[in-house]
This record gives structure tokens, C-alpha cells and sequence, in this order.
């Protein structure tokens, strides 16, 4: 896989800030006051050990999960909240809905309509949401699919397609909401190693591109090569994080280099 080009400067404004964030189920606490910015363009890999609560921070971001600390904005603006006088107020349904609209979110199943073609499940959004006409929902699934590979098999039914192939569907359906950030919790997590390289590389041509994402993924090689930015997380705390180069290469933690050395 070649190298990315040089990245370029970065803006001083965040489009994702994420300060003091607190998760609890229970008595366990998931994520313990996380602080983490993430500026336009960046693709930033987020790895660790299983239940180091790296699915539970980019699920907090999207609100499919209630937080019980700390605060979480897009642009500047509050995710999930108003603020009145000095408290804050949730977000009724539709204020959260359109929040979401603008992370887009591939999980790690790849939860397609099985009784819609390929090309149907990327159009829906566009139409039942954003109110696109459906020729022009159609042309840009058509296009997406192509950025993915996938256009032959526009007319095709999920179950029809290999999981890498659905995968791909599914970061075009996301891509197709016109997302200010994209999300991919594990994207590889649910495949045969044979089809892995088929979705980090759509991955890795959208980084290229400069789309902004947050990776949550165990595949290390992707993350050095396609990541700006690596974020390692532990027992629901940021350990340690850096360009993804330097950070893979020279660990500065001894809890990152023992990660490391077991998963390399």
C-alpha cells in the first residue's frame, strides 16, 4: 500500500471537540474524561484492546449512546444539547436527527435492506431524508458505487453480495448523506481476512481524498499507512496518541509498545 502525500497544515478550529466524556454502564465506567479534538481532513485511527471502549466513543458521537459526562460538538455547536441559562436541556428527536445526519456512521455489520437492490439502499437516505429528487439520488448513488467498485452490481440484492462487497454498499449508502465526518466502528471487524483489503482500501482512497474520519479498527498496517493520526485507547482513557507514523514506530508509552508487540 503507497503512502499517503504530505499532509496539509491543519485549521485551528476542531470540527469534532470532545471534552471531559464520562460513559457508565452501571458501575463500569467505559470511557473516563475523554479530551479529543479531530480537525478537517484528519483521518484518525483509534486502537486498543478489546473493551478499551473505542466502539462506545465513536457510538457517544453519533448518539446511539446516552453520556453521562462531559460534552461533545460538531463545528463548535453542542451534540445533543441546548444550553438554557446555565443548564443544559437534551435535544428532542429531530434536533438529534439532524445532528447525526452529519456523522455518517458504517458499523461493523453492515445492515442493508435485504429487500432493497444495491443501488435502492443508497438512494433511501438521500430521498427520505434530505428530500433529493430521485433522479438526482440515483445519479449520485451511481457515482458512489463506482468510488467503491460496486457500480455492476447496482441492481444486485444484499444477499447476493460477499461481506466485503456489502460493506462497501454500506460506506456508499453513509457517503450518500453527504456527512461532515464519516464514522467506521471496526468497518473489517465482520469479515474473512480474504475480503479485508477490499474495504480498507475504499478506506484508504477517501483518505486520499481528505474525507474526515474516525477509524475504529484493529487492522494496525491500515492505520499506519492511512491514518493522520493515531489515538490509543485503554480501559476507557486515551493513552497516548500522535502522527500515525511516529506513534506506530516509536511508542512512547510502555502500554502502547506491549499492545504493539502482541498484535504486530
Amino acid at each position: 500500500m503507497s503512502a499517503l502525500p504530505a499532509a496539509v497544515a491543519i485549521p485551528a478550529e476542531p470540527v469534532i471537540s470532545v471534552r471531559g466524556l464520562v460513559k457508565n454502564y452501571g458501575s463500569f465506567q467505559a470511557l473516563q474524561g475523554i479530551d479529543l479534538d479531530i480537525h478537517e481532513g484528519e483521518v484518525v485511527a483509534i486502537i486498543g484492546p478489546s473493551g478499551s471502549g473505542k466502539s462506545t466513543l465513536v457510538r457517544c458521537l453519533h448518539q446511539l449512546e446516552p453520556i453521562d459526562g462531559g460534552a461533545m460538538y460538531l463545528d463548535g455547536r453542542l451534540l445533543g444539547f441546548r444550553r438554557d441559562g446555565r443548564h443544559l436541556r437534551a435535544l428532542g428527536a429531530a434536533a438529534v436527527a439532524e445532528q447525526r445526519r452529519q456523522l455518517g456512521m458504517v458499523f461493523q455489520q453492515f445492515v442493508l435492506f435485504p429487500h432493497m437492490t444495491v443501488e435502492q439502499n443508497v438512494m433511501e437516505g438521500p430521498m427520505q431524508v434530505l428530500r433529493d429528487r430521485e433522479a438526482d439520488a440515483r445519479a449520485r448513488a451511481h457515482h458512489l458505487l463506482q468510488r467503491v467498485g460496486l457500480a455492476h452490481k447496482a441492481h444486485a440484492y444484499p444477499a447476493l453480495l460477499s461481506g466485503g462487497q456489502q460493506q462497501r454498499v454500506a460506506i456508499a449508502r453513509a457517503l450518500a448523506m453527504r456527512p461532515r465526518v464519516l464514522l467506521l466502528d471496526e468497518p473489517t471487524s465482520a469479515l474473512d481476512p480474504e475480503l479485508v483489503g477490499e474495504v480498507l482500501n475504499v478506506v484508504t482512497d477517501l483518505a486520499r481524498a481528505g474525507k474526515t474520519m474516525i477509524v475504529v479498527t484493529h487492522e494496525i498496517g491500515f492505520a499506519r499507512e492511512a491514518a493522520s493520526r493515531v489515538v490509543f485507547m485503554e480501559a476507557g482513557r486515551i493513552v497516548e496518541q500522535g502522527t500515525a507514523r511516529s506513534t506506530l514506530a516509536q511508542p512512547r508509552t510502555e502500554r502502547l509498545r506491549a499492545f504493539l508487540s502482541r498484535v504486530v
